[in-house]
This record gives C-alpha cells, sequence and structure tokens, in this order.
C-alpha cells in the first residue's frame, strides 16, 4: 500500500509539472532616474539609475488550467544631482511582485491577462551633503491591478513576440515620518505619530509599465529588449516623494 501510494504521488506530481510551462528572465539595464523627497530636502534631483530584473512564469499548458503566476524581483540603484549640481542624492530601491493571472487568447497570434499583482517595496535615500536628517527609508505594500498582452508575428523567417503590461495602483500601506519627526523619535523614543499610513491610487498613485520585443532565437532561449517604467509616488503626512526610472533593458528568457 506504501508503494503504490508513492507510485500515485510521484505520477501525480509528474502531472502538475507537465500542466506548467516555466520561464525565467535576467534583464539589465540602464536610463535617467528622477527623484523628490520633501522629507530631506524640498529640491528635486535627477540623474542616472542602473536595474537589475529578474522574472519567473509558471504559465499552463492546456486549456483546462488558465492561470499563470507571475514572480518579479527588480532591483534599482541611482546616482542623482540637484539642479546647482553641488548636492547629491543615492537611491536604492527593491520591488517584490507577486501576481496571478488569468488567461484569454482572442486570436491564435494574440495571448490577454488580466488580474492582480502584490507589490512589496523596500528601499533608501542619502543625501551626501545634509548632517541633518541625511536618509529616509521606504517601506510599502500595494495591491495592484494589472494587464498583459502579447502577440506573436514572424519576420524574415524568425519567430517575435510584441509585449506590454501595465501595473495601476489601487490599495495599499506605507511607512512614513511625520513632518518634522525624526527617525529618533520614531525607534529611540517610541514616539509613534502616524507613521503606518493606509494609502489608495489617489495618495499614492504609483504605476509601472513595461514594454519588449522578444526574438525566439531556438526552442528554449530567447533574447528580450525593454523598456520598463517604474513611476513610485505619495502624497502623506504632509510629505512628497518620487520616484521616477526609465530603464532600457536587455536580457535573455530560457523556456523551460
Amino acid at each position: 500500500m506504501r508503494i503504490s501510494s508513492k507510485i500515485i504521488c510521484l505520477c501525480a506530481a509528474m502531472n502538475i509539472a507537465a500542466a506548467q510551462a516555466q520561464t525565467s528572465t535576467h534583464m539589465v539595464g540602464a536610463g535617467p532616474t528622477r527623484l523628490l523627497d520633501t522629507y530631506l530636502t524640498p529640491e528635486k534631483f535627477s540623474g542616472t539609475g542602473f536595474t537589475y530584473l529578474y522574472i519567473k512564469d509558471y504559465a499552463p499548458t492546456d486549456t483546462l488550467r488558465r492561470w499563470t503566476t507571475t514572480i518579479e524581483h527588480e532591483l534599482d540603484f541611482s546616482s542623482t544631482k540637484d539642479r546647482s549640481g553641488n548636492t547629491n542624492d543615492l537611491e536604492g530601491t527593491y520591488n517584490l511582485y507577486w501576481g496571478r493571472y488569468y488567461n484569454l487568447r482572442p486570436t491564435r497570434n494574440l495571448h490577454l491577462q488580466l488580474g492582480a499583482a502584490a507589490n512589496a517595496n523596500l528601499g533608501f535615500v542619502y543625501n551626501m551633503t545634509s548632517s541633518n536628517n541625511p536618509a529616509q527609508a521606504r517601506a510599502a505594500l500595494n495591491i495592484m491591478p494589472s494587464a498583459k498582452a502579447a502577440y506573436d508575428f514572424s519576420l524574415v523567417r524568425h519567430r517575435f513576440t510584441a509585449s506590454y503590461g501595465l501595473m495601476l495602483p489601487l490599495v495599499g500601506v506605507m511607512f512614513s515620518p511625520n513632518y518634522g519627526q525624526s527617525y529618533y523619535e520614531i525607534f529611540a523614543k517610541g514616539n509613534y505619530d502616524h507613521n503606518i499610513v493606509p494609502t489608495t491610487f489617489i495618495s499614492a498613485p504609483t504605476f509601472r509599465q513595461m514594454a519588449a520585443v522578444d526574438w525566439h532565437y531556438s526552442a528554449r532561449w530567447t533574447l528580450r529588449l525593454a523598456y520598463l517604467g517604474n513611476y513610485q509616488q505619495a502624497k502623506v503626512n504632509n510629505l512628497k516623494y518620487h520616484t521616477y526610472t526609465h530603464r532600457f533593458l536587455i536580457g535573455i528568457v530560457r523556456s523551460l
């Protein structure tokens, strides 16, 4: 009985694995960054940033399983200066996206996905010339409705796919000091002052988009060129911040 049960479990696991196609994507890129954080200074900053993006897709291979799970890890680092060029801000952000999408196929070449993604955000801004409150920490959780579209086509006997994805803000929660409140008051003295703030698409209109073209040069490997725009912003506790990043990415997609 035990051997039979193990065989049944093994067969079931093999069926589940066979019903899902996995793809993993590694991408790197660079582009401009625009930065504002009025907790540190009312001055706006701009500069150049770099991004590493890893994407893991678990997609169905049959018509009965219509749901796809997508996990994304996005690491960003930027060096920015103010308009005079005398002050430098360093910014780093990690974003984790976990998305669940329902698959639609209106035509043979057109693929649509509708769903939502949970986004966990951790980051920092460090002002290299300020001695009073020189750094700002960032942490947020967001629920973001999302949609993707992909179109397959051929060109000079090669297969290509053009795709576009969009994530929009809905609700979330974020950490923020209050206006004039120091980190010493928050963490050393334990003086809470509305530092965990519920957010909506009005107070934190954060959204993200990516357009890409894939060249399927073999059965398992794909070359991807993409543009990634990530627009994170909020107005809470009488403070404003935004980080606008534009990245031009290149990477490899492997199908399993």
